[in-house]
């Protein structure tokens, strides 16, 4: 008797435990079947071949192969899988080769150039007189000559921003406030905590402010974190700390609301960012957009509490949910937010959780030199975890100069900022922030209530989304919002121009709430609007022409 191949032996033993419907036994034998027709054919294409040849005959044809994946792979991800539509990536390849035919090539300069020309003498005129410094003086001046100079260059400040008529910029300026701040500056002028052995007092004050923020945005006993220069390196130490988190390429977000130092990281960091639409209704992320776009790359989706633009708060509670079902990070960005949500239940306003709470959120970047009335050049970021804050961290452990460390991007930083920030929670303390933030938060809200329904009523604009903190953005679609723009800022107010849609928004923020600056706004946009739609043959000009174009070259979608 034969005795049985492996093959017979290895069908007897799996055989009877294999469904009797999908025929096990004749799937088997046809590849069998197919694997010796295989080696039969390739024996036929090697017959007569020495064996170097068929060695370089099978690498040739495996080159060939990979070749042909690569560049099919390459085609079918830049035609269907881009970012970028096919048609938009068209459109900017076409207009690139018209932009580089000699004959068009040199108009465009020149016209770029007097474009620029423009902007700049609107931008920042030239007064009459004045002079410039453009090398170091012979000799060194006195104090008294150097505080007389000093006192001309604040001459050249003419934005009364004290009488609240900024958006944004300035968030406090009390005098009282400033006077502090200046001499605490003073004393910590040389501070500097990259040398943490030499100024202890500094990166005590700097792991204070981190503590109260993590308080303050209810971090548990693991929750951490550093101070940064402002938000956008906030933003960017999260993204970093992310990246090399989960080595991974690729970030989430919502277009056209989530601050523009995302696409910085994406830039710095080499990391993919996915923009995600929010609804054209209400300015909020699109849940289920976002929910598509998560793959298994994906390493963080990004919400705002509120957005820049229009001053709405990302759905918080289903991204948690989301990061959660996904396992990926969540970042909350509230740099502009960070101390007025907190206390705006206080303050008489019902918002949902957006913090540490929710058990999706990993990360929060919050502004000290905004709302929390720090000097600027402030700002926190928090990690639910010291593993998460672990990879934001930079080590250089062989240098010759000794172990190189650094929290963040810069290495020298100004320990005088720093000991300010400290100074300027420690002044209001616990009750002064019940008092002056919950009063603060409660009079920005109002004053943004305010000028949202004035706004409202005002025939020829509409308001953007349902504004929930501190910002009001409002666009048209029966005048040219950019015309609005130019028109508001001749009447020395000075707004935010926006993009896509068209629109300009005022940031509300301590110095607004003086009284009647609310009403005289609402009055005075009320006026331009009027005049504008009677037919002002005035030229859109400056950033607002410069916006209005961008407005006119959209190729989104």
């Amino acid at each position: 008797m034969l005795e049985k191949t492996l093959w017979e032996q290895f069908l007897e033993i799996v055989e009877p435990h294999l469904p009797e419907y999908l025929h096990w036994n004749e799937i088997c034998w046809t590849i069998v079947y197919y694997l010796a027709e295989a080696r039969r054919h390739i024996h036929r294409w090697c017959r007569g071949m020495e064996a170097w040849e068929i060695v370089v005959n099978t690498v040739t044809y495996c080159f060939y192969v990979w070749l042909v994946t690569e560049i099919l792979r390459w085609v079918i991800g830049w035609a269907f899988f881009h970012e970028k539509s096919l048609l938009e990536r068209t459109k900017k390849g076409f207009f690139f080769l018209i932009r580089r035919m000699p004959f068009l090539k040199e108009k465009i300069a020149n016209e770029m150039q007097q474009t620029l020309d423009k902007m700049g003498r609107e931008a920042f005129p030239v007064r009459p007189g004045e002079t410039f410094h453009m090398t170091l003086p012979a000799k060194g001046m006195k104090e008294k000559e150097l505080m007389k100079e000093i006192d001309e260059y604040l001459k050249l400040c003419d934005v009364k921003w004290q009488e609240g008529r900024v958006s944004g910029a300035v968030y406090c300026g009390g005098k009282e406030l400033t006077d502090m701040l200046t001499k605490v500056h003073s004393k910590f002028t040389w501070a500097n905590p990259l040398h943490a052995d030499i100024f202890p007092d500094v990166r005590k004050m700097e792991a204070e402010v981190v503590q109260m923020c993590v308080n303050l945005f209810r971090g548990g006993k693991d929750a951490c974190g550093t101070m940064t220069s402002g938000g956008t390196e906030s933003i960017l130490m999260a993204c970093k700390a992310y990246r090399d988190w989960l080595v991974s390429v690729e970030l989430q977000d919502q277009r056209f609301s989530i601050h523009a130092a995302f696409d910085k990281a994406a830039h710095y960091f080499d990391i993919k960012l996915v923009h995600v639409p929010v609804d054209e209704k209400t300015r909020k992320c699109n849940l289920k957009a976002m929910r598509r776009a998560i793959t298994k790359n994906t390493i963080v989706i990004c919400g705002s509490a509120p957005q820049f633009p229009h001053g709405v708060i990302d759905p918080i509670v289903e991204m948690s949910k989301l990061a959660k079902k996904y396992n990926v990070g969540l970042h909350v960005d509230a740099c502009l937010g960070g101390f007025l949500i907190p206390f705006m239940k206080k303050a008489g306003f019902d918002i949902p959780p957006f913090d540490f709470t929710l058990e999706g959120v990993t990360s929060i970047s919050c502004d000290t030199h905004k709302y929390g009335f720090s000097p600027k050049g402030s700002s926190v970021i928090m990690y639910r975890n010291k593993e998460l804050r672990h990879f934001q961290f930079f080590v250089a452990p062989d240098w010759q100069g000794g172990i190189y460390a650094c929290p963040s991007i810069p290495g020298s930083r100004p320990g005088a900022i720093i000991a300010a920030t400290w100074a300027s929670l420690m002044y209001f303390g616990e009750s002064g922030m019940e008092q002056v933030y919950v009063d603060s938060c409660k009079e920005n809200c109002r004053n943004q209530k305010e000028i949202e329904e004035g706004l409202r009523k005002i025939k020829g604009i509409y308001v953007l989304g349902k504004p929930e903190v501190s910002i009001v953005a409002f666009g048209s679609n029966d005048l040219d919002i950019y015309r609005l723009y130019d028109a508001l800022t001749k009447r020395n107010w000075h707004l935010n121009s926006l993009q896509f849609p068209a629109s300009i928004h005022i940031c509300v923020t301590y110095l607004n709430t003086q009284e009647g600056v609310a009403d005289l706004f609402v009055k005075e946009v009320g006026e331009c609007v009027a005049e504008l739609l009677k037919g002002s043959s005035n030229k859109t000009s400056g950033m607002a022409a410069i916006y209005g174009m961008s407005q006119a070259f959209q190729t989104d979608p």
